[in-house]
Parts: C-alpha cells; sequence; structure tokens
C-alpha cells in the first residue's frame, strides 16, 4: 500500500470523526437542555407516615378494619386469589402439608397448626406464646409475612390489596369443620 492510499484512508478517518462531532455541537445547540441545581425531585410524605403509624407512607388511605372488609368479602373472590398460594399450599381436610403447611382449619387456630410441618423458629414461638390466627394477625401476616413472623418459611412478598387479602381470609374460614363466626 503506498502513502497516497493511507493519506486517502486517514483523510476519511478525520473527516468522519469531524463530522460526528460538528453533528454532535449542531445537535447541542438545538436540543440544549438546561440541567437542575439540584438533580432528582423531591417527595412528598404525608405526616405520620411510616415511621410514626407504620403504614407505608403511599398517599393511600388506610385499609379498613379486618371485620368490616369481611362483611363484603366472599370466599369465591378469595379461592381464586388462593390461587397465588395453591402452589405451596392446600386446603383438602386431611391434605398433605407441602412447601407450606395444610391450611385446613387455619382460621381461628394456633400459629404452628398443621402436625408434621417443619415451621420456622418464629412461628414456633408464637404458638408456645399462645398466639392465634385471628382475623387481625392472619390479616396482617398475609400483607407481609416476614414483617409479622421473624423469620419465616415462607417467601411470598404479600397480599397488598385489602380487599384481597379479605377475601383469602374468607375462603380459609370456610375451609373448617366449623367456621370460625366473622367478627
Amino acid at each position: 500500500m503506498d502513502s497516497f492510499e493511507l493519506n486517502k484512508m486517514a483523510g476519511a478517518l478525520l473527516g468522519a470523526g469531524v463530522f460526528a462531532m460538528g453533528i454532535g455541537l449542531l445537535a447541542e445547540a438545538i436540543f440544549h437542555v438546561e440541567k437542575p441545581a439540584q438533580p432528582g425531585y423531591v417527595v412528598a410524605v404525608q405526616e405520620g407516615g411510616a415511621a410514626a403509624g407504620g403504614q407505608a407512607a403511599s398517599g393511600a388511605a388506610a385499609a379498613a378494619p379486618i371485620g368490616e372488609r369481611l362483611k363484603v368479602a366472599t370466599a369465591d373472590d378469595g379461592k381464586k386469589v388462593f390461587s397465588k398460594c395453591s402452589s405451596c399450599h392446600n386446603v383438602e381436610k386431611g391434605g398433605k402439608n407441602g412447601t407450606g403447611p395444610n391450611l385446613w382449619g387455619v382460621v381461628g387456630g394456633p400459629l404452628a397448626h398443621a402436625d408434621g410441618f417443619a415451621y420456622s423458629g418464629g412461628m414456633k414461638e408464637g404458638a408456645s406464646a399462645g398466639q392465634k390466627w385471628d382475623f387481625d394477625h392472619l390479616d396482617k401476616f398475609l400483607e407481609n409475612p416476614a414483617g409479622v413472623v421473624k423469620g419465616t418459611k415462607m417467601s411470598f412478598k404479600g397480599l397488598p390489596k385489602p380487599e384481597e387479602r379479605a377475601a383469602v381470609i374468607e375462603f380459609l374460614r370456610n375451609q373448617a369443620d366449623s367456621p370460625l363466626p366473622k367478627p
């Protein structure tokens, strides 16, 4: 290759670079955006948010008490939502434990209610302390399992919608020989 060919290639490469730089400068002049003095934006937080009331500061109103939500919850809706749980739990009377315990008769029962299931330490402690799966406790657990029972083996993140939790509780309440009366 002679020097003339090398000069042509170097000139083409330099010309392409100058052209690209020129296009960049032209685009900056046309579409110039002023940078803010402080990057990001302010998130408004209500007084009495997570630190004061234990609720997430999402701007949403606090959920109605579980007793109120159970008045309108249906077992059919709960069965649909329970499909999220059915890969680990079953509700058949006398059914086997799966990855999670069998949930027949869970509502109103003790924390570690299923015989033969290897519960976490936190669940065993709650059962030893006499804690029961009453409506309020079950509602809180279904919202945030790891936040209610420390060290729980249940990896499910929870059901954030209050109406879904009430429906599942209504469904589970009916999975018993003698369903616990609604509050």
